[in-house]
């Protein structure tokens, strides 16, 4: 069978450069699944998508110019409904042979087959294997038809007349099977060989190709085009580090994977120049230069070893010529007025300290619900007080004094810092730098508190309280941090539930999957000594009646989101369940419990336990109301005699390993109680006759469900 390589591009004008990755992967992806479901090649055939600032192309091996022939076997009707009385095809078989392109002709070829309820007619056929042309006309429509396009343009056609929607005005379209022309065409235009290289450095205009397997070469030769994002990605960062290392001094590019991804998009060949800027630029805080420099920009900034800005970045070209000078000179012209935009907005700002700004904020709109954000920030103020007082009780020191884990500190110290630092956590969206930069709020709020003279923890804790911002970010690195930033998540996640504003299906406009997993990794990774119930509580009476309670609800999603988290950490769904089944209330227990059940889960006594424990549930939950007591002189059989000994004897020491944090020799402990459990259930009718002896052993039942289930719920670990 005739097969050769397939290349497919499509030229267009300059695509979307944050799209242009997915986009490129996406066309390649479906040709080749569009080629494969028609037989046209395997599916392990080599796919290699190309995706450059004006081309969408792909390649892939072995494929066929006509697919092999199918057999297909159509399942038509009954007998009883195809054919009469004698053997004559019915109007509906008839029907049916026409819409699968037979006719009566092919009656006497049906084959019959019973399929369990009647006898039913089958065809039996074989269709002739596609065409290329076919099949990739099928695919390439198909393919431009899924593209993921972020916004569609709609454009008119050299006709005149006709328009089509695609992401910007294509204008060519080569198809090589080999080194032959495939005859299909694509949004007014069809298959050619020719395509174009670099506007300004191409040898040769058009680049007519030779066959698919030259595309690479041809284009990097003649068109001065890297056309592989991956490839072209690769030499941006080697020109950067080489770049880099002309400097000395341990200097580097900053690392920022969107960047280097949206410049690899803006550029065909690349090229790394070094240019820089007055020093003088420098007095301002280097997030503000850096990200003026990469946002609005595309520059890559130099850091030296000790990760500070230095005076001079990295530009990408698009173009090599002989004497760069003038790119150079340009790019530093046209940074410099974003430069002194960055001063000027950093020089007026702290013209006015952050206090004097906090009525602004009565201002600001937060939510139409819930107010301003003056309003919030009162909120946030309460709610930081409450979670300091909490720990004030949890973390006590002596009298006044509390035990941080950056060292003991006063407590009126603590809670006037976290008070402060709530006040002045949302001023900086009324300054000037980040009204230009919303991206730095907080950053600034840090450097205009120091600017105050306020101390470095207020400080910290207005530039911690967003954190953690995304997944892998660092959390606040101090107490007054940790406490405000609790105090602003709680405040958005209890008031967005109490206004009817869950997140739902995919839709989360306010964050709250995010500000619920801050509020996890907070309790958990700083070992707080926090309960959840509690912190929902103490975040209500800031809303003065504004919000129906959630705190149910609210609680459920918070538990949701943290079984997912530690699903991804490896434990087992039902290692997840048996610990979350309970509720403890301190999220820093449950990693802990995880662990002790695990270990659990590897005794011997395990699964007769866990299917003790999940028949206990069940009588209990068919039971009702059971009052947790025993009358030792109700015991009659030998059996319960034992089972209540025996708790008797493992209870008070499993109980003390469990407050004592010790849960994995909590569960050890009780391990002990499997011999009499399984005796109980061999030897004792629990639900006696008598009321009292039944009342009785479900009050001992009640006592070993709850001796065994404080650490998880162990019948969830039942097979």
């Amino acid at each position: 069978m005739n097969t050769a390589n397939l290349l497919v591009e499509l030229f267009v004008e300059e695509l979307p450069p944050k799209a242009l990755r997915t986009l490129g992967d996406a066309f390649a992806g479906v040709l080749r699944d569009q080629l494969v479901a028609q037989g046209l090649v395997k599916d392990d055939a080599r796919l290699t998508a190309f995706a450059s600032p004006r081309r969408l192309a792909a390649h892939l091996s072995g494929v066929r110019a006509v697919a092999a022939d199918q057999a297909v076997s159509h399942k038509l009707m009954p007998v009883a409904v195809g054919l009469a009385a004698d053997g004559t095809p019915t109007p509906a078989l008839l029907k049916k042979l026409a819409a699968l392109g037979a006719d009566a002709g092919a009656v006497a070829g049906l084959g019959r087959v019973h399929d369990g309820k009647a006898e039913v007619l089958y065809l039996e056929r074989t269709l002739p294997g596609a065409s290329l042309a076919d099949g990739l006309q099928k695919a390439l429509d198909e393919a431009i038809r899924q593209l993921p396009i972020p916004k569609v343009m709609r454009y008119q056609l050299r006709d005149g007349w006709s328009s089509v929607h695609f992401v910007r005005p294509a204008h060519g379209l080569v198809a090589l099977h080999g080194s032959a022309v495939v005859p299909v065409s694509a949004l007014g235009l069809a298959a050619g060989r020719a395509t174009h290289g670099h506007r300004f450095e191409a040898e040769a205009s058009p680049v007519v190709l030779r066959d698919a397997d030259s595309y690479v070469a041809q284009l990097r030769g003649e068109g001065a085009v890297i056309a592989s994002f991956a490839e072209r990605r690769a030499e941006i960062e080697r020109q950067l580090a080489a770049a880099a290392r002309t400097l000395g001094g341990g200097v580097r590019p900053i690392e920022d994977a969107a960047l280097l991804d949206e410049v690899t998009a803006l550029v065909e060949r690349p090229n790394v120049l070094v240019c820089q800027f007055e020093e003088q630029y420098l007095e301002v805080p280097q997030e503000c230069l850096i990200l003026t420099m990469k946002a609005n920009q595309k520059y890559f900034p130099l850091l030296d070893g000790a990760g500070r800005l230095t005076h001079r970045f990295l530009v990408v070209s698009n173009i090599w010529p002989d004497d760069p000078s003038a790119v150079i000179q340009g790019n530093e012209r046209v940074v410099r007025p974003r430069l002194q935009d960055a001063r000027f907005f950093f020089d007026q700002d702290r013209r006015r300290t952050l206090l004097s700004r906090v009525p602004q904020l009565a201002k600001v709109v937060y939510h139409h619900q819930l107010g301003t954000q003056g309003e919030r920030v009162e909120r946030v103020r309460a709610i930081a007080r409450a979670i300091g007082l909490q720990l004030a009780g949890a973390m006590g020191a002596g009298p006044g004094r509390l035990r941080t884990p950056e060292g003991e500190v006063a407590q009126d110290w603590l809670l006037t810092c976290v008070d402060n630092a709530a006040l002045l956590a949302k001023t900086d969206l009324v300054t000037d730098m980040v009204g230009e930069f919303p991206e730095l709020q907080g950053t600034m709020g840090a450097y205009y508190a120091l600017n105050d003279g306020l101390p470095d923890e207020v400080a910290h804790a207005i530039e911690d309280h967003y954190k953690p911002r995304f997944a892998g970010d660092g959390l606040p690195r101090g107490t007054v941090g940790v406490v405000v930033a609790l105090a602003d998540k709680l405040e958005t996640l209890v008031g967005m539930f109490g206004t009817g504003n869950p997140p739902t299906g995919d839709r989360d406009p306010f964050a709250l999957r995010r500000h619920a997993l801050g509020v996890i990794r907070m309790l958990v990774e700083k070992a707080l000594p926090l309960q959840l119930p509690e912190l929902l509580a103490c975040t209500l009476p800031a809303f003065a009646g504004k919000i129906t309670d959630p705190s149910a609800e609210l609680s459920s999603f918070i538990y949701e989101r943290l079984a997912g988290v530690l699903r991804e950490q490896g434990y087992s769904a039902q290692e997840v369940d048996a610990v979350l089944a309970p509720r403890p209330q301190r999220l820093a227990e449950v990693a802990p419990r995880l662990d002790a059940v695990r270990a659990f889960a590897g005794l011997s006594e395990a699964p007769a336990l866990a299917a003790a424990n999940k028949r206990v549930t069940n009588i209990l939950k068919k039971a009702g109301e059971v009052d947790a007591h025993v009358n030792p002189g109700l015991l009659h059989e030998a059996a319960e005699k034992d089972l209540h000994a025996a708790l008797q004897a493992v209870a008070p020491g499993a109980d003390a390993q469990f407050a004592a944090g010790d849960y994995t020799a909590s569960l050890r402990t009780l391990a002990r109680l499997r011999a009499p459990v399984d005796a109980f259930f061999e030897h004792v009718m629990v639900n006696a006759e008598q009321s009292d002896l039944r009342l009785n052993r479900l009050g001992l039942l009640k006592q070993l469900h709850a001796a065994m289930n404080r650490v998880a719920d162990l019948s969830r670990l039942a097979a």
